[in-house]
């Protein structure tokens, strides 16, 4: 994950609010819906709030996402501060998040650090609350659990590694050289992070404590 600074509210829905007092998200328009999407992604720096592989809000791949789930919390429903753009990948992200609740949310500094990624593709949780997040959201901390994250985030990860002259495998051991290098890939370009940056920084991170 990476920690999402929440801007403010699109105006379209400001202005439905007004409109419908006693109103929900179920109530919203595609137009209100879409411009939350849109303002979601752009604030994610067009990546899944919680696996973060790439999103663009076309084709259907990202879904408007609450991260205190709406059976549980009606009311915040169209609570602009409660809502991330999420993938629409199979049996993660939103698709397993569904209604359950979970305490690391990418709106803390801590989604981090409490988790540790791998250059093998997997995610650790350092941590209980990681741990169940991992789980809730079926992050990819074993290859029984998803196997096509773990792939997907291993490749992808490893060839912006390649991409940046380091061989995943043999890492650096130049502390100045790391820091400037996470200081470049965590800079959004054109207002977007490559697909699965966070993971490559937490990577990065974790050598430097080495």
């Amino acid at each position: 994950m990476r920690k999402i600074n929440k801007g403010v509210e699109p105006n379209s829905l400001t202005q439905w609010k007004r409109g419908h007092l006693n109103g929900s998200y179920n109530d919203l328009s595609s137009v209100e819906r879409q411009d939350i999407r849109s303002n979601c992604i752009k604030e994610q720096f067009y990546l899944c709030a919680y696996c973060c592989q790439s999103i663009t809000g076309e084709n259907n791949d990202c879904i408007n996402e609450h991260i205190v789930a709406r059976n549980i919390a009606p009311h915040r429903s169209l609570d602009f501060s409660n809502i991330v753009a999420s993938c629409t990948a199979l049996r993660q992200c939103d698709a397993a998040h569904k209604s359950q609740p979970f305490e690391l949310t990418p709106f803390m500094n801590e989604c981090e650090t409490e988790l540790k990624f791998k250059i093998s593709g997997r995610v650790e949780g350092l941590t209980p609350r990681a741990i169940e997040t991992i789980k809730v959201l079926n992050l990819g901390d074993t290859e029984q659990n998803n196997r096509s994250l773990i792939e997907k985030r291993k490749k992808l990860s490893q060839d912006l590694l390649w991409t940046n002259g380091i061989d995943p495998e043999d890492g650096i051991d130049d502390d100045e050289l790391i820091e400037l290098l996470i200081a470049d890939i965590a800079c959004p370009k054109d207002g977007k992070l490559e697909a699965f940056t966070p993971v490559v920084v937490n990577i990065l991170r974790d050598w430097l404590a080495v």
